[in-house]
């Protein structure tokens, strides 16, 4: 950042300052007069003692007596009073002295506001008291007051300013989480995978923002009722309907424009959420560079839940999630040496949840939850001169179901068990020819596979000081057929020239299976009632990955279950943490560290191609991984000024090494940085919020600029050069850092009604610094240029509008 741009910075926030500053009110020398109250539960009716008194947002030593009343002489002029308890939602309202007045409070019990039980045994309620390390619960609240990149909230790119979580960049199409890949990540909507989690090739996040009630991402120890995935779960669960009030809100930004609604059909039993979001706005493209102005893009999601309060004791609810993306550009070049004027990306997502809940009585209850999930990406190729297209796609189908008994028999235990079963079929590949008689049709054999698993965890209070949480985890993973599987020459690499038998599986038959215990320990010691340290440690095993050679995963990448030749990934993890509450638990600061080892992690051969291969195998290798690091986090969470700040120091080294040959190893065998190694990260977050109207929020963002791969030559050849790679990612792109700005207005008109809108002016990259996205290189004749992409690499700024209707 030049001076020049710190100056900017600086004068653009004091104006936004000083114009929220002017709305304080100014108090007059005039006789006072009485403010009085009485503060209740809304539900109950019974005084709400000790709740604390604010006036214009200044703390003033007030407090509500056992009775629930206040009472406090104020001289003439406008306030803002703010009533707020531990346990209710903050209550604010404007007044003007002219004459006593006296209010009639009626406080809101957050605990009242849930609706349907959730089914955990773990405590993610406090920084100090949870036995879990490295468990963080996302408020939506806090990630709507983000800035967000053209007005769009995102999930992915607000959870990528907390500590151990990064990406490749701005494109990225997902997060790394503590030296984990893309795809080592379980992420979860109400229970059901999705395998994308973003549009527009990483732009954005497929999450609908006004229908998610609730985030936890597990990044250290995870609960042993989650497997499948070697580093992290991000669980995303969808709101339950009102039972008992229609209520409506949406917004329009310059990206896309949302619709979600909340209809109670049945009174206090059935209600129904149904929420869309789409983007129809490429014609932007017109307006950029000659080179854009054939790209077309567009996004839209839509997601519905039914929820039945059958009774006391039931609850049935049933949601399903569907998205679709397109991407066209003539900027790349064909395909398998087809002729096409462009290339188009099309890929659907469709989900379905079915969750039973019963319960026997409070200390016993059980949950039974069906998921099927479906995964599309087609690569489209609009053949020159011609109306036909050629298609090129696969396919993922999960099916799952499962079952967890928790039981609370007393104080000191909290016991969960469970099973499940899910069935994964993959379509590695497609070719359509259409009606082009030159190109063959393909098909790769399709794979199928089935995870059983069970699970048991007791979270144990030990003493008062010390609490422990012992999960295990046993996994078994089959392959089935129909498949046919090689043999390879003994010693050597698997290539084509190395087949020296082939074996047929019929339908349903197991041609490999595998399968291990997943022990899953967290420990937690209170030093005092502010401070703690914890110990944990993981193992997960993941049976189903993505098989890609580019720096991220294209949404078009192969997945691929683990077979005779691709062994599952297995990774271990220890960490420990110090965390300190203070000042009345209004800063958090916490100290975490951990070592994670994986085994068999998948890179690909020098010169691999994975288009239509109907053995995989040959195309890549399996090695090795260590990923350690350190956070450091600070944050404050209650006051006018809120928001932390935090440090990364990580690394993420991997080691391939199957044979002598050169085409069995990667880097001479030896340790080098992953895609996603980036030693340093800083995030800071700081927002100003003086009263319900205005909201100011500035995001600084720091990291160390990615690996990537640096010809160590070139080779001349008829008059052409040619690059030659022998060591990988040996090179390092500049730093990446970035300032993000927004102000939001609530309720411009100050009036309450049930119509309230809001305005969002959002600045992304505010001082315009041009960070790589990646570095490449093309030859002209004997000679090369090297050319750098960026992807925004200007300020974009973005005007959005919100409502609620209720």
């Amino acid at each position: 950042m030049t001076l020049k741009h710190l100056l900017i910075f600086i004068l653009l926030f004091s104006a936004v300052i000083r114009v929220l500053g002017q709305q304080r009110p100014k108090f007059q020398a005039t006789r006072p007069n009485e403010l009085s109250g009485m503060v209740r539960d809304s539900i109950t009716g019974e005084p709400v003692a000790n709740a604390v008194i604010r006036v214009n947002f200044d703390k003033i030593g007030l407090y509500t007596d056992t009775t629930g009343t206040f009472s406090v002489n104020l001289i003439d002029a406008e306030y803002v009073v703010t009533v707020s308890r531990l346990g209710y939602r903050t209550f604010r309202t404007r007044v003007k002295m002219n004459k006593a007045i006296h209010l009639d409070i009626k406080l809101m019990n957050v605990a009242e506001e849930l609706e349907e039980v959730v089914i955990s045994t773990q405590a993610v309620d406090e920084n100090v008291s949870r036995p879990l390390l490295g468990v963080t619960q996302i408020n939506i609240k806090t990630i709507k007051k983000l800035p967000a990149i053209m007005g769009e909230i995102d999930v992915l790119r607000s959870l990528q300013m907390l500590p151990g979580v990064t990406s490749v960049g701005e494109a990225s199409n997902g997060i790394n989480i503590r030296g984990g890949a893309v795809d080592q990540n379980l992420i979860l909507l109400d229970d059901a995978p999705i395998f994308n989690p973003t549009h527009l090739f990483g732009l954005f996040s497929v999450f609908p923002p006004d229908a998610v009630s609730s985030m936890e991402l597990y990044k250290g120890t995870t609960p042993a009722r989650f497997g499948g995935r070697a580093a992290a779960v991000l669980d995303v669960s969808m709101s339950n309907p009102s039972l008992d009030k229609f209520s409506m809100q949406g917004g329009v930004s310059f990206v896309a424009n949302r619709l979600t609604a909340e209809v109670p059909l049945v009174k206090g039993k059935v209600g129904l959420l149904v929420t869309g979001r789409g983007a129809f706005n490429d014609f932007a493209f017109q307006w950029g560079p000659q080179k854009l102005k054939n790209i077309r893009a567009g996004f839209g999601d839509a997601a519905a839940k039914l929820f039945w309060r059958i009774g006391t004791k039931n609850t049935l609810s049933l949601s399903n999630y569907y998205s679709t993306d397109f991407f066209q550009t003539d900027l790349l070049g064909g395909i398998n040496n087809i002729n096409s004027s462009s290339t188009q990306y099309k890929y659907k997502t469709l989900n379905f949840t079915a969750r039973w809940f019963h319960s026997f009585n409070n200390q016993f209850n059980v949950q039974t939850t069906g998921v099927y999930s479906r995964y599309r990406p087609r690569i489209l190729l609009p053949e020159v001169d011609s109306d036909n297209k050629v298609t090129i796609g696969s396919e993922i189908l999960q099916r799952q179901v499962k079952t967890n008994f928790n039981y609370s028999p007393n104080s000191r235990h909290k016991i969960e068990l469970g099973a499940n079963m899910t069935h994964y079929q993959l379509q590695p590949g497609t070719l359509d020819p259409g009606s082009n008689q030159r190109v063959n049709a393909q098909t790769v054999p399709t794979e199928n596979g089935i995870e059983l698993a069970l699970h048991a965890e007791d979270e144990i209070t030990v003493t008062t000081k010390t609490t422990v949480s012992v999960g295990l985890r046993y996994s078994y993973f089959m392959a089935l057929g129909p498949s046919a599987v090689r043999t390879y020459a003994a010693g050597g690499p698997r290539l084509e020239s190395t087949i020296i038998d082939s074996v047929f599986y019929g339908n349903g038959k197991v041609s490999k299976s595998y399968g291990g215990f997943e022990p899953r320990i967290g420990l937690r010691y209170t030093i005092d009632e502010q401070t703690s340290v914890k110990f944990g440690y993981n193992l997960m095993r993941q049976y189903l990955q993505v098989v890609s050679n580019t720096t991220t995963p294209l949404p078009t990448s192969r997945w691929k279950t683990s077979d005779a030749h691709i062994r599952p990934q297995v990774s271990q993890l220890l960490s420990a943490g110090y965390f300190r509450n203070f000042k009345s638990n209004i800063y958090e600061l916490s100290v975490e560290g951990y070592y994670r080892s994986t085994d068999n992690v998948l890179d690909f051969k020098p010169g691999a191609d994975f288009l239509l291969q109907s053995f995989i195998e040959t195309q890549v290798l399996q090695g090795k991984s260590h990923a350690y690091g350190a956070e450091f986090m600070l944050t404050k969470k209650k006051g006018e000024i809120t928001g932390w700040v935090n440090y990364t120091y990580s690394r993420v080294l991997n080691k391939v090494n199957e044979g002598p040959l050169f085409t069995e190893q990667v880097n001479d065998g030896k340790w080098y940085p992953a895609n996603f190694d980036r030693p340093h990260n800083i995030n800071m977050s700081f927002n100003y919020s003086e009263n319900k109207y205005h909201n100011i929020s500035f995001t600084f963002t720091y990291g160390t600029g990615r690996p990537y791969t640096i010809p160590n030559g070139f080779i001349s050849f008829q008059g052409k050069a040619y690059p030659y790679y022998a060591e990988r990612n040996q090179g390092r792109l500049k730093d990446y850092h970035r300032l993000d700005f927004s102000w939001q207005i609530n309720n411009p008109s100050l009036k309450n009604n049930r119509w309230v809108g809001s305005w969002i002016f959002t600045v992304y990259n505010l001082y315009g610094r041009k960070n790589q996205y990646s570095v490449f290189m093309r030859t002209q004749g004997t000679a090369y240029n090297t050319y750098q992409l960026q992807i925004f690499s200007s300020p974009v700024v973005s005007l959005a509008y919100n409502f609620k209707f209720m």
